[in-house]
């Protein structure tokens, strides 16, 4: 059964439910009027009464009836004043209410049969819409009109100094990118990249035991051949040798790229599992997937949830032990900073093997492991997204200064919403002006050359204009239509709200 399906049989059974209450007080009502009735003619009865008795004792009076006894009565027939022998009741018995029988022991599917019998025996019809009918009209409107309000997709409505500002926000962005960030291993950004990397690295290896090098100037290398010992993994090949050439072209510099069990992401994690179950490598190359078979892998663990879990750790620690580079590159004086890990899902550009570029005429897929090998790893997807965050920030801060102090509004209705579509619009624009940015500095220091260009443009700042522009775009074109994010994001903070109430 589908979650619609239950949700649908729920709302239904709360309809004859409801069915059942109506009945109940309509019952109660009948039974209200019956006692009213009986109250009515109790007390007429008891003025009856008072009143035969007054006669009964006038005639008593009038005989001059005398008791000779103490014990005796005295009893006399009037003539016209003999008693009905044939009375009866106005009053109807009520029918007993038609019930549903549920016992303790009884299920779910139990109790919509019972429902469904009762509906059965009443005539009910199965509502095609089982939540409108539960609620009244006013509700119903009330619910139509917040819907509309707050959670339906809706077209922006800037005014120009809300472009002005998005745009000054996304140069902000854009000047931060170009001028502190750069070509990967160049800009301030990203050498504060590298060293926090090489500290997490650092820390990571004190949490599972490693006690610092000797040299200060070794460090690094020393956490990373101690990661390298603990978290051994079989698809850790290096060259196109050891995967006796069925994979082109791989080096140190490009296999944590081409090695799917090294990107760090879902992807990754998912054939690092399988590859650690199974004793096999899977690689990227010119657009196909390669599966090399390697020595036989032995995972610690009793059963099979111990062995995912120590999967799991493997690659999360081997991950670790390369996103600063190898411990024999690090290791040297003067040594560059390595090749470290790819961005996130940034091996599957490797499938595009489209088109040709450049002089040497390679595809797309080639030029996304030239500019690997040229550093584009994710120490600089981390300086990357400085100058996005930057622009995100300043965008959002500065909507929210115009909406309170501009626009006369409370602090509770200035909240950076999702849903708001002037702020979407605004995120698009400043995003927008920081990749305009961004591209042209990169197509004027490249010289022409494709992957030098490709290795100054910031990826992270075109995959987040892309996912707002996408949504803009919706907004657009399905303005009144419902947006299922923010229905979600509010359904959330209710159930966290309900949690802790």
């Amino acid at each position: 059964m589908t979650q619609k399906s239950h949700l649908h049989d729920q709302a239904q059974a709360l309809l004859i439910q409801q069915h059942q209450l109506d009945q109940t007080n309509v019952h109660l009502d009948r039974m209200l009027g019956v006692l009213d009735s009986m109250d009515q003619n109790q007390r007429s009865n008891d003025e009856l009464l008072e009143s035969l008795l007054a006669q009964a004792q006038s005639v008593v009076d009038a005989q001059d009836v005398v008791y000779v006894g103490e014990h005796e009565r005295v009893l006399f027939e009037r003539e016209g004043l003999a008693a009905p022998t044939d009375f009866q009741t106005p009053l109807q018995p009520l029918k007993l209410l038609d019930i549903v029988e549920i016992d303790e022991d009884s299920g779910w599917s139990d109790c919509l049969a019972q429902l469904d019998g009762y509906a059965t025996r009443q005539g009910l019809e199965r509502a095609e819409d089982p939540f409108r009918g539960l609620m009244t009209d006013s509700q119903r409107i009330t619910l139509e009109k917040r819907i509309q309000a707050d959670f339906t997709l809706k077209a922006a409505a800037c005014d120009q100094y809300d472009y002005m500002i998005a745009g000054t926000c996304g140069l902000i962005g854009g000047l931060v990118d170009v001028f502190f960030v750069g070509v990967p291993g160049t800009g301030a950004l990203g050498n504060w990249a590298d060293e926090q990397t090489d500290d997490v690295v650092k820390g990571f290896a004190r949490l599972n035991g490693w006690k610092g090098g000797r040299d200060d100037s070794n460090k690094i290398a020393g956490a990373i051949g101690f990661l390298e010992g603990k978290f051994k993994i079989n698809y850790d090949h290096a060259t196109s040798h050891v995967t006796g050439d069925a994979v082109q072209n791989m080096s140190m510099k490009n296999h944590h790229v081409k090695s799917l069990g090294h990107s760090p992401d879902l992807l990754g994690l998912f054939f690092s599992i399988l590859d650690q179950f199974s004793n096999t490598a899977h690689f990227v190359d010119k657009g196909k997937l390669i599966s090399v078979n390697t020595k036989t892998f032995e995972l610690s663990g009793g059963n099979l949830a111990a062995k995912v879990f120590a999967g799991f750790m493997n690659w999360l620690g081997h991950l670790f032990s390369d996103m600063a580079g190898s411990s024999g590159g690090r290791g040297k004086v003067n040594a560059r900073r390595g090749s470290g890990i790819p961005i996130p899902f940034y091996s599957l550009l490797q499938f595009i093997n489209v088109g040709s570029f450049g002089q040497h005429k390679q595809t797309f897929s080639t030029l996304a492991v030239k500019v690997f090998e040229a550093g584009y790893d994710m120490r600089h997807g981390i300086a990357m997204a400085i100058p996005v965050l930057i622009t995100e920030l300043l965008t959002r801060t500065m909507w929210v200064i115009k909406q309170r102090f501009y626009h006369q509004r409370q602090w509770r209705d200035c909240a950076p919403t999702p849903g708001n579509p002037e702020l979407r619009r605004m995120l698009v624009v400043g995003h927008g002006t920081l990749c305009m940015v961004d591209v042209t500095d990169a197509a004027l220091r490249s010289g022409g050359n494709l992957v030098a260009f490709m290795a100054r443009s910031n990826l992270i700042a075109w995959v987040r204009l892309g996912t707002l522009a996408i949504k803009d775009l919706k907004a657009c074109y399905a303005a009144g239509a419902l947006d299922v994010e923010v229905v979600d994001a509010y359904l959330e903070e209710e159930y966290a709200r309900l949690l802790t109430a």
